[in-house]
């Protein structure tokens, strides 16, 4: 079964703008922060960010096919996936500020069933001709968790999506570039 971001080791191709960190992390947190400069509108990388189906790896989704994944850019919207029979609630929006702000409430993939609390933002800002991008993901649970050793796993396939959302806007299609 394939697994919804995390605990796969992704080689990350990041660009030059791009600045990636596990800022903190113990047993029973971990913050992973990244900057970025999208060349895009700041309404046009929220449109993406909620087009997710367009540039998420579909490597790491429980389907296998990232157009199952769809989400609702609203307060208490799905970021959901549906195929056949079976569907997964993957997170939710917990804030929706079009051009500025996205916050979802997700522990994604094999957090899920470890029962932490994640939320997840994506605060966006002019910035020359493109989009200045600051990405946070934090998630919390008991010291049983083990999240500093994910903690690795978890910024290397986030940062690879992250690489995915920056080249469908810049150029069209999610492949991360080549280093």
């Amino acid at each position: 079964m394939r697994a919804l971001p995390l605990l796969v080791v992704a080689s990350v191709a990041c660009s030059i703008s791009a600045h990636a960190e596990v800022k903190e992390s113990s047993a029973d947190h971990l913050l992973i922060v990244n900057a970025r400069t999208i060349q895009a509108s700041p309404n046009k990388v929220y449109a993406a960010l909620i087009d997710i189906g367009r540039w998420w790896d579909g490597e790491h989704t429980y389907s296998g096919d990232a157009t199952n994944l769809s989400m609702q850019s609203v307060a208490g919207g799905c970021f959901c996936e549906r195929w056949a029979t079976q569907s997964v609630a993957h997170g939710r929006v917990i804030w929706a500020n079009p051009g500025k702000l996205l916050r979802l409430d997700t522990a994604l993939g094999p957090l899920q069933s470890m029962a932490v609390q994640g939320v997840m933002t994506f605060a966006l800002k002019p910035s020359g001709d493109g989009t200045a991008l600051q990405f946070e993901y934090r998630v919390n649970g008991s010291g049983s968790s083990g999240l500093d050793k994910l903690a690795p796993s978890i910024d290397g396939v986030l940062m690879a999506q992250l690489q995915r959302l920056q080249s469908y806007l810049e150029t069209g299609k999610a492949q991360p570039a080549k280093p």
